[in-house]
């Protein structure tokens, strides 16, 4: 018995045994796959698919991925500026070994199908197998353990310091300032520094947070 078949936009006439070369298909060595695309089954009685021959299937065994001849592309232009280009092309080949023709049943083997490597199919299948790992929900307890850091370590409430809302106090808390006498021990070069930090140009001066930091952290 032999069987045509179509993948990569071409037809193959094959028989049990056969080795044969196709466009690169989404499988590695060793696996089994499944042509169902089948358009004539032919032997005793000739039987010809209006398109496909209906539950017909081929099966072939990956031997390897492989590469077809290098094919030399030459281009020349000839214009005013010509230019010629010279590409070199050697298309991605997978080697099969044809194992079974299947007149019949063939949608009920549950053998993994023949897809090209750079198809819809074989895309789609790729982005569903990388997407199952990721699905853990493990770091949120860390998340929320973080922001309360500052004052569980004895940090002072800073919006008792003139100017300092919540919204300050969060990030002088980012910059490791937690309490009163961290900010009295400022000096020009730490207020400088703590301006820049803040955008705040002065504004630490002119509120006088040093002074006020002295007398609430007594």
């Amino acid at each position: 018995m032999f069987a045509v078949l179509k993948t990569g936009g071409k037809q193959y006439k094959v028989q049990s045994g056969d080795m044969l070369k196709v466009e690169k298909l989404a499988a590695d060595a060793g696996e089994t796959i499944q042509f169902n695309e089948v358009l004539m089954l032919g032997g005793d009685k000739t039987i010809v698919g209006a398109p496909l021959v209906e539950g017909a299937a081929v099966q072939a065994e990956v031997i390897d991925q492989v590469k077809g001849d290098k094919v030399i592309h030459f281009v020349r232009r000839r214009r005013k500026h010509s230019s010629k280009r010279t590409k070199g092309h050697r298309q991605k080949l997978t080697m099969l070994k044809i194992t079974e023709i299947l007149a019949s049943g063939g949608d009920k083997t549950g053998v993994k199908a023949a897809v090209g490597a750079g198809s819809v199919a074989a895309v789609a299948v790729a982005a569903t197998e990388a997407k199952k790992p990721a699905k853990k929900a493990e770091p949120k307890a860390e998340k929320k353990a973080a922001p309360k850091a500052a004052k569980a370590e004895g940090g002072d409430d800073l919006k008792q310091l003139s100017g300092v809302g919540p919204a300050l106090e969060k990030k002088l808390h980012e910059n490791g300032v937690t309490t009163f006498a961290q900010i009295a021990a400022w000096t020009e070069a730490d207020i400088a520094e703590m301006d820049e930090k803040l955008s705040f140009k002065g504004r630490i001066e002119r509120e006088g947070w040093v002074e006020q930091a002295k007398e609430l952290a007594k």
